[in-house]
């Protein structure tokens, strides 16, 4: 299987991250999930082409400053590796739109770990709370359970 490069970032505004609750795209393996805004590389694209790209596409919102926290690499037993850039942003232009792939919500910082999120994701969220700098997390899935996480090589 072929590795697969995505970017996810998380927005900032008085507190909140915009959130994406994906509900309406077919076979999503994130479906009902809440996540940030991002997605896969498209060809020759770096990885601030594909952060600036998604974001636009998914938000219609205008990055015009943004912090590259970390690589989060997933492992899974039925998808390809997966090497996502990881961002924060708290100052852009423009005004949300609708996403085809769900609902975008300002959702209060504290209460995003009471979402339906990916266990996995609330390792990076908290590691973005806590402000932990540049970070390399790897995260083992199997049957969509997280089995190990290691954080710069280290088993957390």
């Amino acid at each position: 299987m072929k590795s697969q490069l995505t970017t996810l970032c998380y927005i900032e505004k008085d507190n909140c991250y915009l959130m994406l609750h994906r509900t309406t795209k077919e076979n999503d393996e994130n479906h009902d999930k809440w996540i940030g805004i991002g997605g896969h590389f498209e060809f020759q694209e770096s990885p601030e082409d594909c952060l600036i790209r998604e974001v636009k596409e998914e938000t219609g919102l205008d990055l015009i400053d943004y912090d590259f926290r970390g690589i989060v690499t997933f492992i899974s037993d039925d998808h390809p590796a997966e090497y996502m850039h990881l961002y924060t942003c708290n100052h852009f232009k423009g005004t949300v739109t609708e996403c085809q792939e769900g609902q975008l919500e300002w959702v209060p910082i504290e209460k995003i770990c009471f979402l339906e999120l990916w266990e996995g994701d609330k390792i990076f969220l908290d590691l973005l709370t806590k402000n932990v700098p540049f970070f390399s997390l790897k995260l083992v899935y199997k049957n969509g359970q997280l089995i190990d996480s290691l954080l710069n090589g280290i088993k957390i």
